[in-house]
C-alpha cells in the first residue's frame, strides 16, 4: 500500500478516508424486506453523514464528553456507534454480547457508562439491567426500532435536522490523542477482568503500522467475523475503512461458506479454532471425493513450481478456493498460536496467511508475519513502530517478550497496582514467554503462567503438546497441565485432557467401545511422546466429549479447566 500516513487519531483517519473514497462502499447491510433479503451498500459519504448526525443527537442528549457502553452482534450500526464515539470525544465501551446478566451490569457500573447502544436480540437482558437500576445509565438507545426505546435510525434523522439547524458542536469537536477513548474489559470473571484504557493514539499507530506490514487491495471484500467488542476485531474494523476494502457481516458459522459466495470475501480474519474447522472441513471433503492422494501430488507439484518463480496455485486449486467463495485471498490469524500445518495448508493452496500476536494492552498487533517475510510457526516480526524484546532469557534464549511503542495502553482503569505490575520504565511486560532468531522473527512458547515445570527444573510449554495433539483426526481440542504427581507431593505429572469428536468417533471409530477407544486415543498420545524429549512425555490422559470451558473468544480457561479437574479427582 503506498502513501500510508500516520493519523494521531482515528477522526482525522476517517475524515480523510471519506475525503478520498467518498461514494466507494464502505459497508452492505443485509435486511428482510418482504420476507426477501434485501442489500443496502454504505458509502463512505453515507458512513460519515450517519455518525455526524448520531453524534449531533447524542450531544442533544447531554453525553458529550460522557461514556457510552455498545452490546451486540457485529453489525452497522454497532460499527458506525463505535466510530460515532471516537469522533465526539466520548469513551467507547465495547462490551462482551455473550456476558451473563451480573456481569454485564457490573462492567456497565464499573465503566461509569451513562448510556447503551444495544442489540434488540439482546433487549431482556437490558430491560432487566434497568430494572435493577444499579447502574448510571440515563439513555438507552436500541440499534432497531424498539418500542419503548429511542433507536439509532430515528437518533440519525434528528441529528440531520439539529446539523441543519446550525448545531455543529459534534462536528466540530477536538480530539486529544492522548486521552482514554475506548475502555475495554480483559476476558475473565467481571470481578478479576481487567479494563485496559486505550487512546486514538494507541489505535491509530497501530493501524499506520499493519500498513506497512501487510497488503489491502482496494477491491478487497472483509466479512467482519470477530466479534467488534474484541479489540482483534473493533480494530480491524478501522483497518479496512482506513485501506478502502468493503466489509460485510455474517448471518452466523452455520453460514459462513455461503456468505463467503454471496459476498465474494477476499479477506477473513479469524481466531485458529475457526481457521482449523474450515480447514480440516476442506479436506473433508476432499477425502470424501475420494481426491486426497491427488491433491498431496498436486500440492508437491505446486510447491516445486513456486521455486521457479511460477504459480499455478490458484488455478489448480481454484475447486478448493471455489469452496470459500471464489474470491479468498488473505486469512489473518491471531488471538492463539495457529497450527504450522494449517498455515502451510492453505498457502499450498495459494490462500496467503498473515499470523500476528498481541494483546488487548497492545492495541492490539505487536508482531506479525509480513506480505513478504513468512515462516510459519512464528508470529512474524514486531511492528515498524514497536520495539519487542526478550528479558530473563534462560539457556535456551527463551524469556518474558516486553514491548515499547506508541500502541501500548495508558493503563488499566482505577487499578494502579495492576498497571504497575506490567508497565515498568516505559515497557509493557506482556506475560508471555517466547524467543527471537537472528532474523528478528518472534517464536511464541506460550503464557508465563501456564508453563510447567518440573520438579528437575525442565520447562514444559503446553501449546508445543497441544498443537500436535490436535492432529489427531479424533481430537477436537485438548489442553496439557501439570498434574500433581500422587506419589511426589513436590512434582507434577504431564496430563492432557482431550475433548473428542463425536461425529468423528461414530464414522471411523464406531466398532471401539468406551475403554478400546480410550485405549487407542492413548497409543496415539504415546506415538506423539516418542516425538518429545523424555521429561516432556504426557503422562495421564482424561478422555471426554464435554467441551472445555472457555472465554467468549474461545480462549480456554486454563485455571478454571484445571481446578474442575482436580476437584473431580478428589471426588
Amino acid at each position: 500500500m503506498e502513501n500510508i500516513i500516520e493519523y494521531s487519531n482515528i477522526k482525522d483517519l476517517i475524515i480523510n478516508k471519506v475525503r478520498e473514497n467518498g461514494e466507494k462502499i464502505l459497508y452492505v447491510k443485509k435486511f428482510l424486506k418482504d420476507k426477501k433479503e434485501t442489500y443496502e451498500n454504505i458509502s463512505y459519504n453515507k458512513f460519515l453523514e450517519d455518525v455526524n448526525s448520531f453524534g449531533a443527537s447524542l450531544y442533544n442528549l447531554n453525553l458529550k464528553g460522557e461514556r457510552i457502553a455498545i452490546v451486540g452482534r457485529n453489525r452497522y450500526e454497532w460499527a458506525m456507534a463505535h466510530i460515532t464515539n471516537l469522533l465526539g470525544g466520548i469513551v467507547s465501551i465495547p462490551l462482551d454480547k455473550e456476558l451473563k446478566i451480573d456481569e454485564l451490569e457490573n462492567s456497565i457500573r464499573r465503566s461509569k457508562a451513562k448510556a447503551i447502544v444495544f442489540d434488540e436480540k439482546y433487549l431482556s437482558l437490558i430491560e432487566d439491567i434497568k430494572k435493577r437500576n444499579n447502574t448510571i445509565i440515563k439513555e438507552y438507545i436500541c440499534m432497531s426500532e424498539c418500542v419503548g426505546y429511542k433507536d439509532v435510525n430515528k437518533l440519525i434523522t434528528e441529528g440531520k435536522d439539529l446539523i441543519k439547524s446550525g448545531k455543529k458542536e459534534y462536528i466540530n469537536c477536538k480530539i486529544n490523542p492522548d486521552a482514554m477513548s475506548i475502555l475495554l474489559f480483559t476476558s475473565g470473571t467481571t470481578s478479576n477482568s481487567k479494563a485496559v484504557m486505550l487512546s486514538q493514539r494507541n489505535i491509530a499507530s497501530n493501524i499506520y503500522a499493519m500498513g506497512l506490514h501487510e497488503k489491502f487491495y482496494e477491491d478487497d471484500v472483509n466479512i467482519a467475523f470477530l466479534p467488534y467488542h474484541h479489540i482483534f476485531g473493533s480494530t480491524a474494523m478501522i483497518v479496512m475503512i482506513a485501506f478502502g476494502v468493503k466489509t460485510v457481516f455474517t448471518d452466523g458459522l452455520r453460514y459462513i461458506a455461503k456468505n463467503f459466495k454471496e459476498y465474494g470475501v477476499s479477506v477473513f480474519v479469524g481466531v485458529p479454532l475457526i481457521l482449523e474447522a474450515i480447514y480440516k472441513n476442506v479436506w473433508d471433503t476432499i477425502r470424501k471425493q475420494g481426491k486426497e492422494k491427488i491433491t498431496k501430488v498436486m500440492i508437491k507439484i505446486s510447491n516445486f513450481l513456486l521455486l521457479l518463480h511460477i504459480d499455478i496455485r490458484r488455478k489448480i486449486f481454484k475447486p478448493i478456493i471455489d469452496g470459500l467463495g471464489g474470491k479468498m485471498r488473505f486469512i489473518i490469524s491471531g488471538g492463539a498460536p495457529l497450527d504450522k500445518n494449517i498455515e502451510d495448508g492453505f498457502r499450498n493452496m495459494g490462500i496467503e496467511v498473515a499470523q500476528g500476536y498481541g494483546l488487548t494492552e497492545t492495541s492490539p498487533v505487536i508482531a506479525a508475519e509480513t506480505y513478504f517475510l513468512k515462516k510459519s510457526g512464528s508470529v512474524g516480526i514486531a511492528m515498524p513502530n514497536v520495539t519487542v524484546e526478550i528479558f530473563d532469557k534462560d539457556e535456551k534464549g527463551i524469556g518474558e517478550i516486553r514491548v515499547k511503542g506508541p500502541n501500548v495502553m495508558l493503563g488499566y482503569y482505577e487499578d494502579e497496582e495492576k498497571t504497575n505490575e506490567v508497565l515498568k520504565d516505559g515497557w509493557f511486560y506482556t506475560g508471555d514467554l517466547g524467543y527471537m532468531d537472528k532474523k528478528g522473527i518472534l517464536y511464541i512458547t506460550g503464557r508465563k503462567k501456564d508453563m510447567i515445570v518440573l520438579k528437575n527444573g525442565k520447562k514444559v510449554f503446553p501449546e508445543e503438546i497441544e498443537t500436535l495433539v490436535n492432529r489427531l483426526d479424533m481430537v477436537k481440542e485438548c489442553m496439557v497441565f501439570g498434574m500433581p504427581d500422587k506419589l511426589d507431593a513436590n512434582d507434577v505429572q504431564v496430563a492432557v485432557k482431550v475433548v473428542y469428536d463425536e461425529d468423528k468417533r461414530k464414522e471411523k471409530y464406531k466398532d471401539l467401545n468406551d475403554n478400546e477407544f480410550y485405549n487407542y486415543v492413548w497409543e496415539a498420545i504415546k506415538e506423539i511422546n516418542k516425538t518429545f524429549p523424555t521429561y516432556k512425555y504426557i503422562k495421564h490422559l482424561i478422555l471426554t466429549n464435554e467441551e472445555l470451558i472457555k472465554t467468549t473468544t474461545k480462549k480456554i480457561k486454563r485455571q478454571e479447566e484445571i481446578k474442575k479437574i482436580l476437584e473431580n479427582s478428589i471426588n
